[in-house]
């Protein structure tokens, strides 16, 4: 079959099974936007912004699994959508981005819109390819997808001039049936002189911890780590990229560590004496100051990727290959062995966490309070949402105080549930990436936990809501101010309160939704809180921004003393420590 490089490229993404293609065209797009016109098979998203569609192709790869895809044009299109792909990049998400290029004779010229788009993204992509001639594409794609999906996972770029999608030019299409990187491959098995090390020293322990992180989400290996923990009863606390790997209401879960992790699983992994970090990458969110943390614990590292074993933390134990291989492999043993590791075997352990549980953990109970007289709190908020939705929904989230809150205080009992952005912390991801969610699951309950700062990001994309009919729940935490900043200048510089307010000039959000046609809901006292949540969710068939005032003085705890602090070293609330 002869096809021109146009038709060739969308030929290759069906071949690849894509569903969406995320992206806004332009003119050096528009040969392959005239292909994506005459195919049935995919569809085309519109989004507002570039940006916004690199965040919905996120959202809509860590709620399946599949790498997204995005779509844009030279210059302005192709820088617009860095903050995206670096995102994706942080967080070890799938993607292919595809960029339109100008002409290749016009390459170095400073043509119309042209940017080094290869040169600009390098350092936040796993691999970057230059279409070199039309007869290039099928394997350029093919193996782009390979690289996108495999091993430590993230986000390719494929750069395509427009002279090369020419729909005068055909060629031979054959599009290969697996890619062959002789210079790529990435490790699948792990050693098995490595699992038996993990094994004994589980035995040899008394104070386990399981502290499991995105990478296990991405491995699929949710239910592999809670087999593994069936074995063992060890406690299990998650990174916020992990939440919902391991069930968050189970007897075992001591809830998120780090920077606002729980006090139990904070002080757990500070005096644990084997500490098994599965899928997990010891960043400075969770160690506090490396010299600090955990001074009396074995570690062991689960990951698919080198470079990221004893880059902070020393390991003792590594064990390469896929999270969920490694984890078949310890299983399939310890289903000899089961014995071996009863239930009480670290009873004492427990206890001294439940002690810790009992002396300064969360409290779930806030969403009961109706009292008028005070300001709704942002947990209190959270939970209500928690308890309307059943805990069943996506949650997708921005940046800030409420993306803590909705990981202390919504529990997730699945993975793939909880989305945000862990590792480069961008605002405006919210939005954009529950639309994601919900062009993949459309019957499902998705739910977006947002501040008034970081919706205003990419609130733009509300039009592309209303032109798709996305019937998602915005939840707004409004506290008038960018909370976080706020929280740190309250407490670092003496409530100097610089650049963070912006109470005077914010939109009418109710009025701003309705706009689009969507249905604005607002919240401005306790007794409001549950009925008013209820009603958002009994509506289906638009989306619903509901935008809850809550108390602006309130800070989130814990929070780790840094710098020079150690996990144990926390702030419990205001003017108290550990």
């Amino acid at each position: 079959m002869k096809l021109a490089g146009n038709d060739m490229l969308i030929q290759s993404l069906i071949n690849e099974g894509v569903e969406y293609i995320f992206g806004y065209p332009g003119g050096a797009a528009l040969h392959i936007y005239d292909a994506i016109f005459n195919q049935k098979e995919m569809q085309h998203i519109l989004v507002r912004h570039e940006q916004g569609a690199t965040h919905a192709a996120d959202g809509y790869a860590r709620a399946t699994g599949k790498p997204g895809v995005v779509m844009v044009t030279s210059g302005p299109g192709a820088t617009n959508a860095i903050t995206g792909i670096a995102t994706a990049f942080m967080d070890s998400i799938p993607m292919v981005v595809i960029s339109g290029q100008v002409q290749s004779h016009l390459i170095g010229t400073d043509a119309f819109q042209e940017t080094d788009m290869i040169g600009i993204s390098r350092p936040i992509v796993k691999h970057s390819f230059t279409v070199d001639h039309q007869s290039n594409i099928p394997r350029i794609v093919k193996e782009a997808f390979y690289v996108a999906t495999s091993g430590r996972q993230g986000p390719v770029v494929i750069d395509v001039p427009k002279d090369l999608t020419n729909p005068d030019d055909l060629f031979d299409f054959n599009y290969p049936d697996e890619a062959n990187i002789r210079s790529y491959n990435p490790p699948i098995k792990p050693e098995e002189n490595q699992i038996d090390r993990v094994i004994e020293a589980l035995k040899n322990s008394k104070r386990p911890v399981i502290y499991a992180g995105g990478g296990t989400i991405a491995s699929n290996a949710s239910n592999e780590l809670r087999e593994f923990n069936s074995y063992i009863k060890a406690p299990v606390t998650n990174t916020l990229m992990g939440l919902g790997v391991y069930p968050g209401t189970d007897k075992y879960f001591l809830g998120m560590l780090g920077m606002h992790g729980t006090y139990q699983a904070n002080m757990a992994m500070h005096n644990a004496d084997l500490i098994l970090a599965v899928g997990a990458r010891f960043d400075d969110r969770i160690t506090n100051t490396p010299e600090k943390f955990a001074p009396r614990a074995q570690i062991v590292h689960f990951d698919v990727d080198h470079s990221s074993v004893s880059k902070i933390i020393e390991a003792d134990i590594a064990v390469f290959g896929q999270v969920k291989d490694s984890l078949k492999s310890i299983n399939e043993k310890l289903k000899l062995e089961s014995s071996y590791f009863n239930k009480d075997r670290f009873s004492d352990w427990h206890n001294q966490i439940a002690n810790w549980k009992d002396a300064h953990g969360l409290n779930h109970d806030l969403y009961k309070n109706i009292d008028d007289k005070s300001p709704i709190l942002p947990q209190a908020a959270v939970q209500q949402i928690y308890q309307t939705s059943e805990g069943r929904a996506f949650v997708t989230s921005d940046v800030g105080q409420h993306q803590m809150f909705a990981a202390q205080y919504y529990h997730f009992d699945e993975p793939r549930k909880w989305i945000n952005s862990g590792g480069l912390g961008t605002m405006g991801f919210g939005l954009p990436s529950a639309m994601g969610v919900k062009l993949a699951y459309p019957d499902e309950e998705v739910i977006c936990i947002t501040g008034e700062g970081s919706i205003q990001m990419c609130i733009q994309e509300l039009s592309t809501c209303s032109q798709y009919k996305l019937p998602i729940k915005i939840f707004n935490i409004n506290n008038l101010a960018l909370g976080m900043v706020k929280q740190w200048q309250d407490m670092n510089y003496d409530g100097r309160h610089s650049s963070i307010s912006y109470e005077d000039s914010l939109p009418d959000f109710s009025k701003l939704v309705e706009s689009y046609g969507h249905v604005g809901i607002k919240i401005t006292k306790n007794s409001e809180l549950k009925q008013k949540i209820e009603e958002a969710f009994s509506i289906n068939d638009r989306l619903v921004f509901v935008d809850i005032y809550v108390d602006p003085s309130e800070h989130v705890y814990p929070m780790l003393v840094a710098p020079n602090g150690s996990l144990e070293n926390m702030w419990l609330s205001k003017g108290k420590k550990t």
